[in-house]
C-alpha cells in the first residue's frame, strides 16, 4: 500500500468516526460552525459508540483492499448495535442516498438529515435494520453473523464474505458453534468466508471472555477450530498484510499450483495452511474521551454506549463533547456544497 492509500484510509476513518459521534449527539450545528450549545444536543441520547471506531477501521480497509480486487465481496456486521458506523460508511460512499430521498439534497442538507434523524422518532433506528441497504435483519441480537456468512457462501464461489464479530458476540454459543461450519463449506464450490474478531476488550458491563484470555490461549482456541489466526492492530499496513495472506489462501483453493507468495507480494512460506481468521485488536471507544469526571472511558466498558450522556445539561461534558468532535477536523474532509473531499 502506498502513502496515498494510507492517507486516504486515515482520513476516511476520521470522517466516519465524526459522523458516528454527530449521529449520536447532534440535532443542529453539524459542522461546528459556532460554539456548541445545549440546544445542539438531542434531548434523548440512545446508541452505541464503543465498537464503532473498530467497525470504521475494518470497513475502510476491506473496501479499499477488496474493492480493487473483487467486485463481488460482501460485508456482514455482527455487532449491529454499532449501526451508526455502518450508516456512516454507507453515507460516505453514497449508497444510503440511493435509497433515501431525504438524503438527496445538498451535501450539507443530507448530512444534517442523517445526523439529526439517527435514533429519532420517524427517522433511523439505533440498531441495524432492513431500512438500510444490504441489511436483512434487525441488529439487536448477537451471534448469528458467522452462520449467516456461511449460508450466503453456499453455491457462490465468486463471493468473498468478510464477517466482523464482536468479542462479546464471540462468547455466544451460536457464534462458537458456527466456527465448525468451516469443515463443511471450505471448498471451491462455495464463497470465501473471512471471519474478523474485533477484540476491543469490553462489552456493555465489563470485560469480555476472549479479552481475559492470554494471546496464546486465544490463538490456540481458534487454531483448534481449524483456522489460521492472523493478528492486526488495525493500521493500514498491518490490515493490508493480513488481508493479502487471506486472499492468497482463498486463491489457492481455486489454483493450487499458483505462486501465490509472489502474486500477493508476500514473503516466502507465509500463506495460511488453514482458513484465515483475523483478530483485529483495538481500544474500546478509541478516539473518544479518555476520562470524564475522574472515570476512565476509552479502553473501558463505559465507552460501550453513550459517553458524556449528560452533555445537554452539564457544561463540563458539553465542552468535552465539543473537543471530541473538533479532534476529527471534519471541516478538512467535508465541504457543505461539494461533499466529502478525502
Amino acid at each position: 500500500m502506498n502513502g496515498l492509500g494510507k492517507t486516504y484510509l486515515k482520513k476516511r476513518v476520521r470522517a466516519t468516526d465524526y459522523l458516528v459521534v454527530a449521529q449520536l449527539f447532534l440535532q443542529d450545528n453539524f459542522l461546528l460552525e459556532r460554539e456548541l450549545t445545549p440546544d445542539d444536543i438531542k434531548p434523548r441520547l440512545l446508541g452505541h459508540w464503543g465498537t464503532c471506531h473498530g467497525i470504521d477501521i475494518a470497513y475502510a480497509n476491506l473496501k479499499y483492499y477488496f474493492g480493487e480486487r473483487r467486485k463481488d465481496w460482501v460485508f456482514i456486521l455482527g455487532p449491529g448495535h454499532g449501526f451508526p458506523a455502518l450508516q456512516a460508511n454507507l453515507f460516505l460512499d453514497g449508497e444510503l442516498q440511493k435509497v433515501d430521498r431525504n438524503l438527496q439534497g445538498t451535501p450539507y442538507e443530507s448530512l444534517a438529515y442523517l445526523c439529526k434523524n439517527f435514533s429519532w422518532p420517524g427517522g433511523y433506528p439505533s440498531h441495524a435494520s432492513p431500512l438500510t441497504p444490504g441489511v436483512i435483519c434487525e441488529g439487536g441480537e448477537l451471534g448469528y453473523a458467522l452462520g449467516t456468512a456461511f449460508g450466503a457462501s453456499l453455491g457462490h464461489p465468486e463471493k468473498t464474505i468478510a464477517v466482523l464479530l464482536g468479542d462479546g458476540e464471540f462468547e455466544t454459543a451460536t457464534c462458537l458453534s458456527s466456527l465448525n461450519l468451516i469443515k463443511l463449506f471450505n471448498s471451491r464450490h462455495h464463497g470465501s468466508v473471512l471471519p474478523i474478531l474485533h477484540l476491543n476488550g469490553y462489552k456493555i458491563s465489563g470485560p469480555t471472555v476472549p479479552a481475559r484470555k492470554s494471546e496464546r490461549e486465544l490463538l490456540e482456541e481458534i487454531r483448534g477450530f481449524g483456522y489460521t489466526p492472523l493478528l492486526t492492530d488495525g493500521t493500514p499496513s498491518s490490515f493490508e498484510y493480513v488481508l493479502s495472506i487471506a486472499e492468497a489462501y482463498f486463491a489457492k483453493i481455486y489454483n493450487p499450483h499458483a505462486n501465490l507468495e509472489i502474486a500477493y507480494g508476500l514473503k516466502e512460506n507465509v500463506c495460511a495452511k488453514e482458513p484465515p481468521f483475523i483478530i483485529m485488536k483495538t481500544e474500546k471507544g478509541a478516539g473518544g474521551p479518555e476520562y470524564s469526571k475522574g472515570k476512565k472511558i476509552a479502553g473501558n466498558y463505559l465507552a460501550h454506549q453513550i459517553p458524556l450522556k449528560e452533555a445537554k445539561t452539564d457544561v463540563e461534558e458539553l465542552k468535552e463533547l465539543e473537543a471530541w468532535l473538533q479532534s476529527y477536523r471534519f471541516a478538512e474532509l467535508f465541504d457543505a456544497e461539494k461533499g466529502f473531499t478525502l
